[in-house]
């Protein structure tokens, strides 16, 4: 019999309802569980912007803007609806620059443009795209996972830094099911602590047999074997494979490949950059690293440098574990 897939909250985590969005705000687990609501491109930028949902999640974000904003352009003449649209793609493209919304915001602008081409109803054809495109990218994603689960052994030991939303913690949970004793190393991930926060939470609430370490324990835990995968998220890929992820990933996939370990990568295939120096690397708010909770861990004058994420390059990686999101 076909296992069934137990889903994780943050494999998902948001959904359009009525004229509202609902984003789960990721800051606040584990120790809240709480929706966010989003109306406007405004409120999403702002969403975006603080992290209140990761990479993924973002993703949501963008494509349920785009419904959220047809929904109040449905009446406007065809002109000023592709204006709209525009008008959003933009707004969305400036929010982050180290991810490719250009590259989602491009397909739904193909789409108005198209409509208008082929004198369709534009909302209701662009609308129709939208949600075919996500019930497409959601059979993917459960197909990433099934195919990640088939990766990992029996007895696996596996070292994970900022993976894809839910993936890993559905397909050890799938492992699991298939009677197979998977284990995971979460590094705690500063300086959010998303590791600690929603890598160890999720795996847990699925019952995976998880444990947290510090970020500069994972040279420690290789040299004595406690190690043998590695699983990383990807925010961004290039033509020629590499990508780009939280910051940290770099090390540890040297690390990785000075003692042996395979390193697999979750990521979305792109040829709108061609290598990993193209990828404009976001350097966040010092304060982000100086402060805690808004509370200031540092005394004194003391300057932060965060970068968010950095580049790992093709050589590498031992498998792309990769959905096209076209």
């Amino acid at each position: 019999m076909k296992s069934s897939i137990k889903e994780s909250p943050l494999f998902w985590p948001a959904y359009l309802e009525g004229a509202t969005l609902f984003v789960l705000d990721e800051t606040l687990i584990p120790s809240k569980f709480h929706y966010v609501k989003v109306r406007n491109t405004k409120e999403a930028v702002s969403v975006i912007r603080q992290m209140k949902t990761r990479a993924f999640g973002q993703f949501l974000v963008v494509l349920n803007t785009f419904l959220l904003e047809i929904e109040r352009a449905k009446t406007f003449a065809p002109k000023k609806f592709l204006a709209q649209i525009h008008k959003t793609a933009t707004a969305l493209n400036n929010s982050r620059p180290t991810f490719p919304f250009s590259e989602v915001t491009g397909i739904v602008v193909g789409w108005a443009n198209e409509a208008l081409a082929k004198g369709e109803d534009a909302p209701l054809y662009v609308k129709k795209n939208i949600f075919g495109y996500l019930m497409g990218i959601r059979e993917r994603r459960l197909g990433r996972v099934r195919q990640l689960a088939s990766i990992l052994q029996n007895d696996d030991s596996i070292l994970t830094h900022c993976n894809v939303s839910g993936e890993l913690a559905m397909a050890a949970a799938l492992c699991k099911q298939e009677g197979k004793k998977i284990r995971v190393f979460a590094t705690e991930t500063r300086p959010y602590l998303q590791g600690g926060r929603l890598t160890v939470w999720e795996l847990k609430r699925l019952g995976v047999d998880v444990t947290l370490i510090a970020d500069n324990a994972v040279g420690s835990l290789m040299a004595d074997g406690l190690v043998n995968k590695v699983v990383v998220g990807s925010d961004r890929s290039c033509a020629n494979g590499d990508f780009a992820n939280k910051i940290g990933t770099y090390q540890i996939a040297v690390l990785a490949r000075e003692f042996g370990i395979p390193l697999y990568v979750l990521t979305q295939p792109s040829n709108r950059i061609p290598t990993g120096a193209d990828i404009p690397i976001e350097i966040r708010d010092a304060n982000e690293l100086l402060k805690f909770g808004n509370r200031r861990i540092v005394p004194g004058k003391v300057k932060g440098f965060y970068p968010g994420f950095d580049v790992v390059c093709h050589e590498l990686i031992t498998e792309p574990i990769a959905i096209n999101v076209r």
